[in-house]
């Protein structure tokens, strides 16, 4: 499994968080998502057959493109 917190400049707010949770958990390998608007980051545990790549594709797509 690996994990990595990811900068996201936009948070703004806790729904923000919400959204960018609910997105990255209908991943397919993705296993945990937390997040701090108050630091703007997204801690993310996933193992195969997701990727940092699609991982940050996502985050693109969903218009909160990591740092």
């Amino acid at each position: 499994m690996e994990e990595k917190t990811f900068s996201v400049p936009k948070i703004s707010c806790g729904h923000c968080v919400n959204a960018i949770k609910e997105e990255l958990n209908e991943m397919d390998g993705v296993t945990s998502v937390d997040g701090d608007p108050g630091t703007k980051t997204i801690k993310v545990q996933w193992e195969a057959p997701a990727t940092e790549e699609s991982i940050r594709a996502m985050l693109k797509e969903i218009n909160y493109p990591a740092a």
